[in-house]
């Protein structure tokens, strides 16, 4: 028994001789064996069974681990010998069998460790050529983490839903932004300022009338030279946006000498109030430092400590344990020059993708076409690129905008016509080599017109009013056309509603200017629509604006002669009264107009 236990032993020294200690225990008698060579065990085990000669059970059972056994171990062991013939029996028997075996073992688990550490390599390689690590790495602001910073970054961790999907957006512009950043060497925090402005929507429109992914309201995007038209919106251009924001934020910092925590505050609030709060605080010798400023809005109050916890959070995703979305280094979207006009729908099939796509990649475009005045470019992916030039070619010029002659009719303008085929008064002049207003019915007119159905067009401007105003909301719809003097309070007025539930229903700001003709939609409960009825039949003073009147109908009268009559709609005659096919004369109708415009 003696004889077996000190084999077991001796083997169990030869496999396991790497090991930094080893302690082996076999039925009646313990051995202490020390180990041949050390060494750090650091990768998984494998199980290994020694079969005794005499029967089937293992003598030795035992894990080891990943080390190299000299080919001469067993001619240097001090235990192989004449001694122990039988020892030297068993090993040469299994010699063979183990050293096959333990060499598979050994290049498997070398091979897994070899693949880990490929994956392991790319990854870090990866991660450090990424958009977030470039962020990480190009961070300049001092951290803050005060108890208002700290109120913010507990509302983003417990909303990564929103966090994932502002990741999701930002891989088309994260790239762009670090590459305008990094070439005046500002900080790469400015980057996260789109998250607290827009989410990164590039489509985003505030009720301040602020637009785009950097929240640029129209007077300061005039300031920035960001062309605003009926074709386009600079204030939505990825490229254009971007560079006028970055140039408006160095300006800030200018202004407060460098202090960029008073310079984000004005991006928000505007420099004159940020002046103002500080000359406040000077006046009663406080500190006039962002942080101890009180006459500000609660708006601007959590602006900056937005900042700063989005700067805590991307800056150290483990600590929060976020997993950031991988965005490449390299800008997923190329700009690709035109030189003229071109159909959205037309570009879009040029270049594979969908309208939706293109829309999306080229938010500024108001219509159904890029702007006649330019720019006359595109951002399309990388991918497909060199499609779309090569497609592109092939085209002729001419073709680039659908073209059709309209023939005048009598009565017509040309404002009608603009609004008929989607485009401006001012192209058709320019294609027409019209200079004033006036043109003669029988004529021709040459018109650009969209090569496809409006409603394809899905995320043109009109689209995008149309889906808000068709949103199915409780109440009842009614669609109201505004005429000359109106606003949106004079409206909200009318209809019982209030001016930001009117001006969310259409997609507008509540400051936003109404131009004649143009259509809302507005939803009224029954009992609004009876308070609205009582309130403009008692409504006869001229503050009220609306006046209630019967009118006796006359020989020759239509509806649409009392209508043009009194500057109000056939459709409103119509609801106001229970009118039959025809109009009799002396027949008494009901009649709101409105006092102030019916002068002249």
């Amino acid at each position: 028994m003696r004889n077996r236990n000190q084999i077991s032993t001796v083997l169990l020294s030869l496999l396991l001789g790497a090991c930094t200690t080893f302690q082996a225990e076999v039925a009646e008698t313990a051995v202490q064996v020390q180990p041949v060579v050390e060494a750090e065990v650091t990768v998984p085990t494998a199980k290994i069974e020694v079969i005794s000669p005499h029967d089937s059970n293992p003598i030795i059972s035992a894990d080891y681990f990943d080390f190299s056994l000299p080919d001469n171990i067993i001619e240097k062991s001090p235990f192989v010998g004449s001694a122990h013939p039988e020892l030297v029996e068993i090993v040469d028997r299994r010699k063979i069998i183990l050293a096959s075996k333990m060499a598979q073992t050994r290049e498997s688990i070398v091979l897994q460790r070899r693949q880990a550490a490929a994956l392991q390599a790319l990854a870090e390689l990866e991660k450090n050529n990424g958009a977030w690590y470039r962020l990480q790495k190009g961070m300049q602001l001092e951290p803050v983490l005060n108890d208002r910073v700290i109120a913010q970054l507990s509302w983003y961790l417990n909303n990564r839903g929103y966090l994932e999907r502002v990741m999701l957006r930002a891989s088309l512009v994260l790239p762009f932004i670090l590459d305008e950043l990094e070439k005046d060497n500002l900080p790469t925090e400015l980057a996260l300022l789109p998250i607290v402005e827009s989410a990164y929507q590039t489509f985003a429109y505030s009720h301040g009338r602020a637009s785009g992914m950097w929240q640029i309201i129209p007077s300061t995007g005039r300031f920035l030279g960001l062309k605003q038209n009926w074709w386009y919106d600079g204030r939505r251009d990825i490229i254009e946006s971007t560079r006028a924001a970055i140039r408006y934020l160095k300006t800030l910092a200018g202004e407060f000498n460098g202090d960029w925590d008073l310079a984000l505050a004005s991006y928000n609030a505007g420099p004159g109030k940020i002046r103002r709060a500080i000359l406040y605080n000077k006046k009663r010798k406080r500190q006039t430092d962002f942080w101890n400023l009180t006459k500000i809005r609660r708006e601007t109050r959590n602006y900056v400590p937005k900042l700063y916890a989005l700067k805590e959070l991307f800056g150290h995703p483990k600590r929060y344990q976020l997993e950031l979305l991988p965005i490449s280094n390299e800008p997923i979207l190329e700009v690709v020059e035109l030189g003229q006009q071109i159909d959205l729908a037309l570009a879009a099939d040029l270049a594979g993708i969908t309208i939706n796509e293109l829309y999306q990649y080229n938010p500024a475009f108001n219509r159904w076409a890029t702007s006649p005045k330019g720019p006359h470019r595109l951002l399309l992916p990388r991918s497909k690129s060199a499609q779309f030039k090569l497609a592109l070619k092939e085209i002729p010029v001419e073709k680039h905008i659908n073209w059709v002659r309209h023939k005048i009719k009598p009565g017509e303008t040309l404002s009608e016509i603009s609004r008929k085929y989607r485009t401006t008064t001012a192209l058709i002049k320019s294609v027409n080599k019209i200079r004033g207003t006036q043109i003669r019915a029988g004529k021709y007119l040459t018109i650009a017109t969209a090569t496809k159905s409006l409603k394809s067009y899905t995320l043109s401007q009109s689209a995008r009013v149309s889906k808000i105003q068709n949103t199915r909301r409780s109440g009842t719809k009614q669609v109201h056309v505004v005429r000359r003097g109106q606003s949106l309070w004079s409206i909200s007025q009318r209809y019982g509603v209030s001016t930001n539930a009117l001006a969310k229903w259409n997609g507008i700001a509540p400051i936003d200017t109404l131009r004649v003709g143009q259509k809302l939609t507005v939803w009224i409960n029954r009992q609004a629509v009876l308070v609205q009825t009582v309130a403009t039949l008692t409504a006869t003073g001229p503050n009220q604006g609306l006046q209630a009147l019967r009118y006796t109908v006359r020989k020759g009268d239509s509806l649409y002669r009392i209508a043009n009559k009194f500057n109000i709609r056939v459709t409103d005659i119509k609801r106001w009264n229970k009118i039959g096919k025809y109009l009799q004369p002396g027949q008494k109708i009901k009649l709101f107009v409105d006092i102030t415009q019916q002068s002249g």
